[in-house]
């Protein structure tokens, strides 16, 4: 298999911009204008307030021009003192209209100032909310799920493992695209925008900490050299990646994939098979869909189990894995069940709430 010198992930001006930046789910706010529609008509009361509050008491404030305050005075000095302008044109000088500034005017214009350099205010303290979220986030990340690649496949493997249980919180995406990672933080998901094959990029997604890697890229290349990565990055993780063309499933196992999905060839076998039995082909695809109908399921051997035959279990059982071996149901070697066992069955959907509903024998 040919290596291409400048792969699809690395590609475009403004994903090498952002090639390093880790997008957490936006919390819901209200939009830009409504935020300043909002400010506006509060900054709008104050001034309102102090104006009728000046009004009422009028004869306690000289006017240098006409020694007379009216309505354009009273407009006027809640203007400036509002703004800490402050001409000094129009001041108060009886005790109440200075008691009435010290303990009224004085709080609204602190309130004034207040509102108008909110939005500033917000954006200086933004990113230091955004920091600590991130501080947090990798502080408590651990044993979680990495996505690379957030199209048709990853997304599919996505849902499935969401069926399973497992939380949006535990998931982080890797995907070059900045328009991709935007729907994901939409969906309520975390996102790394950047080149997958560069370590740094999957270091930011924590996938050293991560417990398995989906590799769903769009080209096989690109695959294994994430595959290499990661596995380079944790020794540990199970990675199970994608590819296009068959021949180059062992290529990827040899970078270090548990296990290799030939989505050409998994889709044409499911696509002959339709053709031979459309019903047989409706199975298979509900086996392969968690959460509604029939659920294909990997679990350990219970202690009630051990000792008996594949064929005695409660639930249907299709193979048994055995160490490093799988051992179809009806290899001989596959009875009795050991207690070290991990049983592949088959059952039937049901709520999450609810247990899964056991498929014995004899259904």
């Amino acid at each position: 298999m040919k290596l291409h010198g400048q792969d699809s992930m690395a590609r475009g001006a403004d994903e090498k911009l952002v090639s390093r930046r880790i997008k957490l789910p936006k919390r819901v706010v209200e939009a830009p204008l409504s935020q300043v529609g909002k400010r506006l008509l509060m900054a709008l009361f104050v001034l309102f307030l102090t104006v009728f509050v000046v009004w009422l008491d009028r004869d306690g404030y000289h006017d240098n021009a006409n020694e007379q305050v009216d309505l354009l005075d009273c407009f006027y000095y809640a203007t400036v003192t509002l703004s800490t302008t402050g001409y000094g044109d129009i001041v108060p000088y009886s005790d109440s209209a200075r008691l009435i500034n010290i303990l009224v005017i004085t709080p609204l214009r602190v309130l004034f100032l207040i509102i108008l350099v909110g939005t500033t205010l917000e954006v200086l303290t933004e990113r230091t909310r955004e920091e600590w979220r991130l501080k947090r986030w990798r502080k408590n990340l651990r044993d979680h799920t990495v996505v690379v690649g957030f199209g048709t496949k990853g997304r599919s493997a996505l849902l499935t493992l969401l069926a399973t249980g497992l939380s949006k919180e535990q998931v982080v995406i890797v995907d070059p695209s900045a328009k991709v990672i935007d729907t994901a933080n939409a969906e309520g998901f975390t996102g790394v925008v950047g080149d997958a094959t560069r370590s740094d990029v999957l270091l930011r997604a924590e996938l050293q900490k991560a417990r398995q890697i989906v590799i769903a890229t769009q080209r096989d290349d690109t695959a294994v050299l994430v595959t290499l990565t990661a596995r380079q990055l944790n020794r540990g993780a199970k990675i199970v990646a994608a590819v296009r063309e068959e021949e180059n499933a062992p290529l990827l196992r040899q970078s270090g994939a548990d296990a290799v999905i030939t989505s050409a060839s998994a889709a044409g076998r499911l696509l002959g098979l339709s053709v031979l039995s459309p019903s047989a082909g409706t199975v298979m695809e509900d086996l392969i869909q968690q959460g509604s109908g029939l659920d294909l399921i990997e679990r350990p051997a219970r202690k009630a189990e051990v000792g008996k035959s594949v064929r005695d279990t409660e639930d249907l059982v299709v193979s048994v894995l055995r160490g490093h071996r799988l051992l179809a149901y009806d290899d001989p070697h596959a009875s009795p069940i050991q207690l070290t066992d991990r049983l592949i069955t088959i059952v039937r959907a049901a709520p999450p709430t609810s247990p899964p509903v056991r498929l014995g024998p004899a259904e």
